[in-house]
């Protein structure tokens, strides 16, 4: 019953990963592009992850003591991935916009006014 859990676990984290590729490869600009990536990636990953974290429990409860660093470690990582690729989509969403480049559609640019006051 475990492994069954482990198996969809995983099942569910590759898909969101491969959702984040295509996600690469289908949006139009830098923007949309890093929204899917960051969030399909981190969310695959999180699945991913809670798959380690389980299959490292269950050695932990079966005898195994060893395997309990394992998922202490993981989740240690889990928590370092939610802080860390959402700070660095935002730092490069800001770079884009910074640069110039304008999101493909984009009518009105609430930024660009809020923009120049922070500048000033």
């Amino acid at each position: 019953m475990i492994m069954l859990i482990i198996y969809i676990l995983l099942a569910i984290g590759i898909i969101f990963q491969i959702l984040g590729v295509l996600s690469l490869y289908r949006f139009p600009d830098v923007y949309t592009r890093l929204h899917g990536t960051a969030k399909c990636t981190t969310f695959g990953s999180i699945f991913i992850y809670l798959a380690v974290i389980v299959y490292g429990a269950w050695f932990a409860f079966s005898g195994n003591p060893e395997y309990a660093v394992l998922s202490i470690h993981t989740i240690i990582i889990m928590v370092l991935l939610l802080v860390t690729n959402p700070t660095g989509a935002h730092a490069i969403a800001r770079a884009a916009y910074r640069s110039g480049i304008m999101p493909k559609g984009a009518v009105v640019d609430m930024l660009k006014t809020k923009d120049k006051v922070a500048r000033k």
